[in-house]
């Protein structure tokens, strides 16, 4: 029991890993879910651009079918 307990008083604590460490935990987690999010939100807008309405102004419109209608 004495030496398990001095093993563990002499362990050396690895500042790199994030169970270790909690502020680095935090930072790590916020990092993440921050550019996760951010990737998230900029490839939607990327889709909504790159299928946005492109007006044709060459297309012929049947005369019966406008708003105010002109029948023959």
């Amino acid at each position: 029991m004495d030496t398990q307990q001095n093993y563990q008083e002499h362990e050396i604590a690895n500042n790199a890993d994030i169970e270790v460490n909690k502020p680095s935990k935090s930072r790590f987690l916020f990092l993440l879910f921050f550019f996760g999010f951010f990737i998230f939100c900029w490839s939607g807008c990327y889709k909504l651009y790159e299928h946005s309405f492109k007006n044709n102004e060459d297309i012929k419109v049947p005369e019966n079918t406008l708003y105010e209608p002109k029948y023959k």
